[in-house]
């Protein structure tokens, strides 16, 4: 059974990008044993959003990781549901850097210019990364 998966957290420490080079890494390089497959998204103030997809057993391991993972706080579970297929089947782990991605695209899914993924129903979380993936805002 498939499954997407979106959360959001805070870093407990600075977001540098030799943080993010590691973190995508790992992710490529574990993730297509594991099946896993999604997108990583930096906001400002140190803000991840991620959407995960894969097996339901998988992708429950890894998000268990996440909450467990130190460098991580307040994570906040924004989306779990059952698929028929990914979204995300291209990425391993794609990267959108959202400082600096065009204020419009933020503004139509947002209240402010600067994305709170914490205050993102699942459903905008999922329209937001969807319109990311369209407009090829996504890298590898």
């Amino acid at each position: 059974m498939l499954v997407r998966l979106i959360y959001a957290s805070q870093s407990s420490g600075p977001i540098t990008d030799d943080l993010i080079e590691a973190v995508l890494a790992k992710s490529k390089n574990s993730n297509p044993e594991a099946g896993i497959t999604g997108v990583l998204c930096v906001c400002q103030g140190g803000v991840f959003m991620q959407v995960l997809e894969g097996g339901r057993e998988e992708v429950n391991l890894l998000y268990g990781k996440v909450v467990r993972d130190d460098r991580h706080s307040h994570v906040t579970l924004l989306d779990y549901v059952e698929v028929t297929e990914r979204r995300f089947s291209s990425w391993r782990m794609g990267r959108v850097d959202l400082n600096k991605l065009n204020g419009g695209v933020i503004l139509k899914y947002s209240e402010t210019p600067q994305l709170d993924p914490f205050r993102l129903p699942g459903s905008v979380a999922l329209a937001f990364l969807e319109e990311l993936l369209d407009t090829a805002s996504i890298v590898r």
